[in-house]
């Protein structure tokens, strides 16, 4: 399916929906917004955000453990 059938299928489904709840989630999904607009960053708290920035800040000085190495330790419990 080349992309003018996929949005004629596209523009098709839509003209048959008749409930607005409907439409209004595909015209969000669309338009690329979330439903509540909030970005997840700005709903945890800060000590989260410390948390995460420490984890990004050793990643980044390369202090990780490979996957391969976390599997084969916890291999037993998965």
């Amino acid at each position: 399916m080349d992309i003018i059938e996929l949005r004629t299928d596209l523009h098709n489904m839509i003209d048959k929906i008749s409930d607005g709840n409907i439409l209004n989630a595909v015209k969000t999904l669309l338009s690329g917004k979330s439903l509540s607009q909030a970005d997840w960053w700005d709903t945890i708290s800060q000590a989260e955000r410390a948390e995460i920035e420490q984890g990004l800040a050793e990643a980044n000085r390369g202090e990780v453990t490979p996957h391969a190495e976390v599997m084969a330790k916890y291999k037993k419990w998965l």
